[in-house]
C-alpha cells in the first residue's frame, strides 16, 4: 500500500520480488506443467508479512488511510482468495493456478505506486483499488486472447481447420518432448484427445519409445507383449527420473532393472481372453497404474495410438498453462493497471 502523495515504500519495493519468480515459474510451468508446492510457501509468508507490516503504517496514518487499506484488502482476501479456491474446486483452475492467485492476493491486496523517471506506475488504477483482483481480471483477458494468437498464426501459415483457434500441427517425433493433448482421432480432428502425459506414462510402463511402436505396430498391439513386470510410469512428465518415452529404455534407473518392452516375454501377462479384447494393452495398463492417466480411457489411448503410429504430423493442443496468463497480467498489472477498468473508466 502507498499513501497518497508518496513514492514506493519498503513493502511494495519487496513485493516486485513476486516479478521474477512468477517469470520462472511460468517458464517452468511451460516447459514441464510441474510446479513444486515448496515454491509457495515463503511467497506466502512473505506477502502476510508485508501485509501486516501495511496494516501498521495505515493504522498509524489515520482513519482515512486504514479505510484505504480496509477495502481492497477485504476484496483481496474476501474474494479472490475463495473464488481461486473455488474454481479449484469444481476443476476449472489447477492446483498451482488456484495457489498463485492466493499468494497474489496476499502479496498484492492494494493498487502500490513506482516512480519510474518522470513515470508514476501502474498508470491507472480502479475504484475498488484491490490490485489482486485486478491481476485475476487481466490473466483472464489475456487467456481469452490466446485462441486469437493461435487462430492467426495458423491462418498465417495456411493451416485453416476446425481446431485452429487451440493448437497446431507437429511432427510426430515432437510429442515424447511435447506437453498438452492429441486433437486428432482415427476418425478426424477433435477437441478431445489422448493426454500427452498419458502417453509417456504408458510408453514408460511398457519400455518403449514411440519409435519402437511405429516401427512395428502390429506387434504392439497384442497385450501378449507386455511385460512381466512393467516398469514405473512415472507421472508423465516430459523430465523424468526415468524413460522419456523418446527412447528405449534398457538401462537400470534408481537401482531397479527395468524391462524392455520391444523384448518378448516367455510368459506373458495378458490373458488369453485379453489378446482379442485388448489392443495395445491400454486396459491392463490402466487398470495397474495407481490413480488414473488423467483421466484417460482405454479407448482413448488405443486412438491415439493408432493415430501416432501411422501419422507423419498430427495436430496437438498445448493446453497454455493459466500461469503463463497470470504472470503477463501481473506484468501488465504492474505498467499499466486494470486492462478492463481501467479502459472503460
Amino acid at each position: 500500500m502507498t499513501l497518497p502523495g508518496a513514492s514506493a515504500t519498503v513493502p511494495d519495493l519487496l513485493r516486485l520480488v513476486a516479478v521474477p519468480v512468477f517469470a520462472w515459474i511460468a517458464i517452468r510451468d511451460i516447459k514441464t506443467r510441474r510446479v513444486s508446492s515448496g515454491v509457495w510457501i515463503p511467497l506466502a509468508l512473505l506477502g502476510a508479512a508485508l501485509l501486516v507490516w501495511d496494516a501498521w503504517v495505515a493504522r498509524s496514518a489515520g482513519p482515512l488511510a486504514w479505510q484505504e487499506f480496509l477495502l481492497p484488502t477485504a476484496i483481496s482476501l474476501g474474494f479472490v482468495v475463495p473464488i481461486a479456491y473455488l474454481f479449484w474446486w469444481f476443476g476449472g483452475f489447477g492446483g498451482a493456478d488456484a495457489k498463485a492467485l492466493m499468494v497474489l492476493a496476499l502479496f498484492f491486496p492494494a493498487f502500490p505506486q513506482y516512480v519510474v523517471g518522470s513515470w508514476t506506475v501502474p498508470l491507472t488504477t480502479t475504484p475498488i483499488g484491490s490490485f489482486s483482483f485486478t491481476i485475476l481480471t487481466n490473466a483472464v483477458l489475456v487467456g481469452v486472447a490466446i485462441p486469437v494468437v493461435l487462430a492467426v498464426r495458423n491462418a498465417a501459415a495456411g493451416r485453416v481447420a476446425p481446431v485452429m483457434f487451440v493448437g497446431w500441427p507437429v511432427p510426430w517425433d515432437r510429442i515424447p518432448e511435447t506437453h498438452g493433448s492429441l486433437l486428432q482421432t482415427t476418425s478426424g480432428l477433435s477437441r478431445r484427445g489422448l493426454d500427452l502425459d498419458a502417453l509417456r506414462m504408458y510408453l514408460r510402463w511398457r519400455g518403449l519409445s514411440l519409435s519402437d511402436v511405429r516401427d512395428d505396430p502390429d506387434r504392439y498391439r497384442d497385450p501378449s507383449t507386455l511385460p512381466d513386470e512393467p516398469n514405473p510410469p512415472t507421472d508423465g512428465a516430459v523430465h523424468a527420473a526415468r524413460s522419456d518415452g523418446g527412447e528405449s529404455v534398457s538401462a537400470e534407473s534408481d537401482g531397479e532393472s527395468i524391462v524392455d518392452g520391444s523384448e518378448s516375454v516367455d510368459e506373458p501377462t495378458a490373458s488369453e481372453e485379453s489378446k482379442t479384447d485388448d489392443p495395445w494393452g491400454a486396459e491392463a495398463f490402466l487398470s495397474d497404474v495407481e490413480g488414473t492417466a488423467y483421466g484417460t480411457t482405454a479407448e482413448e489411448l488405443r486412438d491415439g495410438l493408432e493415430v501416432l503410429s501411422s501419422e507423419e504430423t498430427v495436430w496437438i493442443s498445448p493446453g497454455t498453462p493459466f500461469l503463463v496468463p497470470v504472470f503477463v497480467g501481473l506484468v501488465i498489472a504492474l505498467v499499466y493497471g486494470d486492462l478492463l477498468l481501467g479502459t472503460l473508466l
